[in-house]
């Protein structure tokens, strides 16, 4: 298929089908419209590498409105790590996005040939309005089969790696929670405690707790932090969990907290935040975060999905 026009799906020009995939990386997501219905609003894959930089694939599902994505699917390329480069440094690509038709069993690839340039105001590039949402969630178009799509892209920098992740999106992911009563505070003369191990789906967790704050948080703050125990998860494996961080308000129920949505693995297993509560105010004998020298913390989190090594 070869395609000069417009595309009644696609709101890009030019298009072109064909059977080989893409030869930079492809991003296969399961379980599509359980993202759909997620708080996640952009979905973003593990780093590849092409032209001897490194990059990654975000996907909005529910589009970028920030960009006039609305109604739509986005896709965006990533440099990611500029930080390495040099103060000047600028990246000049050619760069193809794709999505699989699963009924042709051919990816339908964009063929602009403008070269884009990435700089320290610009670390990004893709398309707002790449694909029509009510289409593509369409399973009798192919772009949606069995709840699973598949995007890919082309960096034309240096040369091409192909390589891939999977995402697999949990269906009805069950929220999980753990309570850690935390006695005698005014006696906590370690800079880190542990709470008991738990088990939140089908892993073991621990909050982490620095009494007297860490990094920025060090005097100021109270610090505390969700650990995986990395034993407990499968080798090449990464979870992606939406969390929440608390310390209660055991009088009034205005509790402090703070939430994110992040990615643990082997190699970054704690989140948390070093600035969560200000000392100050957890003592406060007329605010109800301290009673009777015991504090309470909480975690409530949600495992969304898990990103894997692609295996077709």
């Amino acid at each position: 298929m070869d395609i000069k026009t417009a595309h009644p799906f696609f709101s890009v020009q030019i298009l072109k089908g064909r059977k080989a995939p893409p030869s930079q990386y492809t991003f296969k997501i399961k379980s599509f419209s359980w993202l759909l219905k997620s708080s996640v609003q952009k979905c973003t894959s593990e780093e590849f590498e092409a032209g001897g930089y490194k990059w990654s694939l975000s996907i909005y599902s529910n589009g970028n409105t920030k960009m006039g994505g609305q109604g739509h699917v986005s896709i965006y390329l990533v440099l990611v790590d500029s930080s390495s480069l040099p103060l000047d440094w600028e990246v000049n690509a050619i760069v193809n996005f794709s999505a699989y038709n699963f009924i042709d069993d051919e990816y339908v690839i964009t063929q602009d040939t403008n070269v884009k340039r990435f700089h320290v105001m610009k670390t990004e590039w893709g398309i707002a309005k790449f694909i029509d949402i009510d289409a593509f969630n369409d399973p009798s178009n192919g772009y949606l089969m069995d709840d699973t799509c598949v995007f890919g892209v082309e960096v034309f920098v240096v040369k091409t790696i192909n390589k891939g992740d999977c995402l697999s999106m949990i269906h009805a992911p069950i929220p999980l929670s753990y309570t850690w009563k935390f006695n005698n505070f005014s006696l906590a003369k370690l800079d880190e405690y542990e709470s008991e191990s738990f088990v939140g789906g089908n892993y073991k967790w621990q909050l982490i707790l620095y009494p007297n704050g860490n990094v920025e948080g060090k005097g100021n703050s109270i610090s505390l932090f969700l650990t995986l125990e990395v034993s407990t998860l499968a080798p090449n494996t990464k979870l992606v969990a939406e969390c929440t961080l608390r310390v209660k308000d055991q009088i009034s129920g205005q509790h402090a907290e703070k939430r994110f949505c992040r990615r643990f693995s082997s190699s970054s297993s704690t989140w948390g935040s070093r600035q969560l509560l200000a000392l100050a105010k957890l003592k406060d004998p007329n605010i109800g975060f301290l009673v009777d020298d015991t504090c309470i913390l909480e975690t409530e989190f949600t495992i969304l999905g898990l990103i894997t090594p692609r295996i077709d």
